[in-house]
């Protein structure tokens, strides 16, 4: 079953089911209070947003975005993959980017994904069908899930700040690399996005930083595996 949190208070009932699953939670759930649930616009446009987001600044990120959007209005997937390259460029939008956002658009229109039916699927059948798109690795692929969706499982075990956390809240001897958190979000499904509010709530607490996902490396995909990715999201 897909668990979506629409609202802080079922953030709230959320915590408290995560933390009497798992008594570890306690200690850092007074140390970290009840974090604020964000949501972002989902869709299309929520995917683009975080695409002008992968690394760079915040405030690099938020005037890029906004440029973006401007430009077309109404925002459609259509309008921006039938753009020349050099207007997104001049928005500030990288090659990488600008290939992004445009075979997002292609898949969309050509019906290659349903980002409505990617709502609906669980954490793990989404994850794959995203990432099966040019443009959305493992990280843009759960920031989209936990902050455009509200799906309380997904899990984005390539973030730096939430390897840190884990680090420090179970005190673990070295941070956990993206393989080593996924292991250890096992433990908490179907709740494992509620985990990562938590423990950016506690790594905003005891780094005195902004509470906001950062974005890390994971181990190359090979062409076996990006097959597996295809597979699994055409019968997602």
């Amino acid at each position: 079953m897909t668990h979506i949190i629409h609202t802080q208070a079922e953030l709230e009932t959320a915590i408290g089911v995560l933390v009497k699953q798992d008594p570890r939670w306690e200690p850092v759930f007074a140390t970290a209070g009840m974090p604020a649930l964000r949501r972002r616009e989902g869709g299309y446009a929520g995917l683009c947003s975080i695409v002008c987001g992968q690394q760079v600044s915040t405030a690099a990120a938020a005037a890029i975005r906004a440029r973006l959007f401007a430009a077309f209005e109404p925002f459609h997937h259509d309008r921006v993959r039938l753009a020349r390259a050099d207007k997104l460029a001049r928005l500030g939008l990288s090659k990488p980017k600008i290939k992004a956002v445009k075979e997002i658009g292609k898949a969309i229109s050509r019906g290659h994904i349903d980002l409505d039916a990617v709502a609906a699927m669980d954490a793990d059948a989404a994850h794959a069908a995203l990432t099966a798109l040019h443009g959305i690795g493992p990280w843009t692929a759960d920031i989209y899930l936990l902050f455009c969706l509200g799906n309380a499982d997904a899990w984005p075990a390539g973030d730096l700040a939430l390897q840190e956390a884990a680090r420090i809240a179970f005190g673990l001897r070295t941070r956990p690399d993206y393989k080593a958190m996924v292991k250890l979000g096992e433990k908490w499904r179907p709740w494992r996005g509620v985990a990562a509010h938590l423990l950016w709530a506690y790594y905003h607490v005891v780094k005195r930083r902004e509470r906001a996902p950062v974005q890390a490396t994971w181990p190359a995909v090979t062409k076996k595996q990006k097959a597996k990715k295809t597979i699994g999201a055409a019968n997602g």
